[in-house]
């Protein structure tokens, strides 16, 4: 049997390995123009396949699986096949493995990764910003959902199902209680900590087990310091750890865990346990997307939470450069189009779903990607959730990009693990610093 450490030296060599021959076919054609969005010829039913990495009974799935049923009466013999891997590394593994091989299908999911970029750049992938406007739907997007979905220069190559406002719950009881008020600013954090602390109040509850919730608040300082284009630069290897903005955010996160600002064995907690202890009102603060609404801004609550549960957005600092209504927005993983595999039919079968989705999938309680379209808010819900929506409409265009859809995935992997260190004590500033500068020069170009 594998250790933990042989799986993931095997899964770092296959990683490797895939990346390698897809940087050997870097000149090859991938059979189609991305550019050609409106091809000729005659439209002939099939069945179609989408790769996805998505929740099986969530409402993206749930939505285009109706829609695709409507399309396919109208077009008998067409189908929509749903390859699905949920696990999100698993899925990524499959599709870096499947397109090393030049075997995607029609439809594919991909975060904005410099692997995509590589794809883009090899003309397999058509051109998303040129579709949109051939469908007449380029005015139809929210401008945070496309720029989500935007690689470094811009371009466009995947399309959004989603739009998400991520924020930090709060219980303004137990705030209440430790005599604080919600933080005014990023440094707010570690004092508010410490009085709830001094209460016996655990102060955040975090998802350790997962990475990226961490990981999220490395993301934190650097955006407000410098903006989004640092992690930018830091993944090209024009910024360190070492910066002025990246020592900021250590030292930012290191006083966190000093301060005891999560739970005792925060790294082994995971998803579900981390919202219970907001919700059964053991922590004070819980940050987390509104695609948590339907179970955090619902009369479902323990009442003895469900009054005291409100939500703010990230808090700035002294000299930010970013404005308060700019902040994490994700529009979640995108879906790209195969230019080897583009034709009248994929173009035609888009051309419905991206017109019916907006109404479907608003009318689940979701926020859709597109503007124009209400919201259902669902029954039993509190007041917060039709908040939530309305502040959608107000968020500003920069967004604080997830650093584990930017990074290269061995940096990404390493940055997690010594976030873990650095937030339990086991590892100083300089130490971590030290480490991700030199796993930086390792990996930037790979």
């Amino acid at each position: 049997m594998m250790t933990t450490t042989q799986r993931s030296a095997a899964l770092f060599a296959a990683t490797a390995a895939v990346a390698l021959t897809l940087t050997g076919c870097a000149g090859a054609s991938g059979g189609g123009d991305p550019t050609d969005v409106n091809p000729d010829g005659e439209i002939t039913a099939r069945e179609i396949s989408w790769l996805l990495s998505r929740p099986a009974d969530g409402g993206v799935i749930t939505a285009m699986e109706q829609i695709a049923e409507e399309y396919a009466e109208e077009n008998p013999g067409f189908g929509l096949n749903l390859i699905t891997t949920p696990d999100r590394p698993s899925y990524i593994q499959k599709y870096e493995t499947l397109a090393a091989a030049n075997k995607l299908p029609e439809l594919f999911d991909t975060d904005a990764t410099p692997f995509a970029q590589k794809l883009a750049g090899q003309g397999r992938m058509v051109d998303i910003d040129l579709l949109l406007e051939d469908l007449g739907l380029d005015g139809e997007f929210r401008e945070a959902a496309l720029n989500y979905q935007r690689f470094d220069d811009g371009s466009l190559y995947t399309i959004p199902f989603e739009f998400q406002l991520e924020v930090f719950w709060y219980n303004a009881d137990l705030l209440a209680e430790a005599g604080v008020e919600i933080p005014a600013t990023l440094d707010d954090f570690a004092p508010m900590c410490e009085a709830l602390r001094a209460q016996g109040i655990t102060p955040i509850a975090l998802d350790g087990q997962d990475g990226w919730p961490l990981e999220r608040y490395m993301a934190y300082y650097p955006f407000r310091m410098a903006g989004p284009q640092y992690v930018q630069d830091l993944k090209n290897g024009e910024a360190s750890f070492s910066d002025e903005t990246g020592r900021a955010a250590v030292e930012w996160l290191y006083g966190l865990g000093q301060a005891g600002c999560f739970q005792e064995g925060f790294s082994s907690t995971g998803y579900a346990d981390a919202q219970a202890q907001f919700t059964s009102g053991r922590a004070a603060v819980y940050n987390i997307g509104t695609w948590e609404l339907g179970n955090l801004a619902t009369e479902a609550l323990d009442p003895a939470v469900r009054d005291a549960v409100d939500y703010f957005t990230l808090p700035t600092i002294d000299g930010a450069v970013t404005a308060d209504n700019e902040y994490v927005t994700p529009s979640g993983i995108g879906m790209a189009v195969n230019a080897a595999t583009y034709d009248p039919l994929v173009r035609d079968f888009l051309a419905y779903a991206l017109e019916r989705y907006p109404e479907v999938y608003a009318a689940s309680g979701a926020l859709s990607p597109t503007t124009g379209v209400e919201t259902t808010i669902p029954d039993g819900a509190t007041p917060l959730y039709a908040r939530a929506v309305e502040q959608a409409e107000t968020v500003g265009s920069a967004i604080a990009m997830p650093w584990d859809t930017q990074l290269d995935p061995a940096t990404n992997t390493r940055l997690q693990q010594e976030l873990t260190l650095l937030v339990q004590g086991d590892s100083t500033p300089d130490e971590f610093i030290e480490t991700m500068d030199a796993t930086l020069a390792e990996n930037v170009g790979d």
